[in-house]
């Protein structure tokens, strides 16, 4: 039987592991069977990049972790080998991170996750991350109203040059 020691131990880790989830905008389970040191390594410090933490932690710790939470939608995705991706600043650039990593390592999978308090497949993930970012569609936006108001520039012109020579 396990001492007191490492009950409070883990009973800790799942506390401060509930919190950090409760906080985080994206919860993302992967399986990372296959991968090397050097790839998962990329992963990490491309996730670190988007403020997002990576970790590799048991899965009865993250299934406990979810429960104080009022989550169980992921207690069937935390079988075998499971890696929690989770940040608390922005869903989009790391599920976009994470499945680009997925394209280039053929074992890499997404279990599922959750976004923003829903629970989500790792289809509904990877459709997510398959759309521009909040940037590129401001700047599709920006184009989209700058080539209508120089059309309306050129038209108003032409009536203006028009009303002139009559």
């Amino acid at each position: 039987m396990a001492s007191n020691t490492i009950l409070q131990k883990k009973e800790e880790e799942v506390k401060e592991l509930a919190e950090k989830l409760k906080e985080a905008k994206v919860i993302l389970l992967t399986d990372y069977r296959g991968i090397n040191v050097a790839d998962v390594t990329k992963l990490r410090t491309d996730l670190r990049n988007v403020h997002t933490e990576y970790k590799v932690i048991k899965n009865n710790i993250v299934k406990r972790a979810l429960n104080e939470n009022g989550e169980n939608g992921l207690d069937d995705l935390l079988e075998g080998p499971t890696a929690v991706i989770f940040g608390s600043e922005d869903y989009l650039e790391p599920s976009k991170v994470v499945y680009n990593y997925t394209k280039a390592n053929e074992f890499y999978k997404i279990k599922g996750g959750i976004i923003d308090g829903k629970v989500m497949t790792a289809e509904e993930i990877i459709t997510l991350a398959k759309l521009p970012s909040r940037q590129e569609l401001l700047a599709k936006l920006a184009g989209a109203l700058l080539g209508n108001i120089t059309k309306l520039a050129v038209a108003l012109d032409a009536v203006k040059a028009q009303k002139e020579n009559a």
